[in-house]
């Protein structure tokens, strides 16, 4: 019922960019902030960025400030992470789920999605 789609991965050499787009449905989009995480092999999953969808306040990890930005298109239920400065190690799979208000990262519900490879080759 809960569908999260992520798109707009691919292959890219470092310092490239990419924008990740995240469509919503199954939920009230505006209810929780959205927030992307990524996976890279033999990593835990991370939290990287998030919004809140009702005011547009933007969160960034440390590790992602200043190259990545999130945004939110209202109408149509989706999310976008504009990916730039791309570096070797932003190489993961990318998720989007629903998440707390806070921006803590902390899931709402479930399950997860198929994700979007994102490839940074140096």
């Amino acid at each position: 019922e809960v569908q999260l789609a992520e798109s707009g991965g691919g292959l890219v050499q470092a310092g490239g960019s990419l924008r990740l787009s995240c469509e919503v449905s199954g939920f009230i989009f505006g209810s929780y902030a959205i927030g992307w995480f990524r996976q890279a092999p033999g990593k835990e999953r991370e939290g990287v960025s998030c919004i809140n969808p009702s005011n547009g306040r933007p969160y960034y990890t440390d590790s992602v400030k200043g190259r990545f930005t999130i945004s939110s298109d209202n109408a149509k239920n989706t999310v976008y992470l504009q990916m730039n400065g791309l570096k070797a190690e932003d190489t993961a799979i990318y998720y989007c789920a629903p998440i707390d208000q806070g921006c803590l990262f902390r899931l709402r519900f479930g399950p997860w999605g198929q994700g979007t490879q994102v490839t940074v080759s140096s």
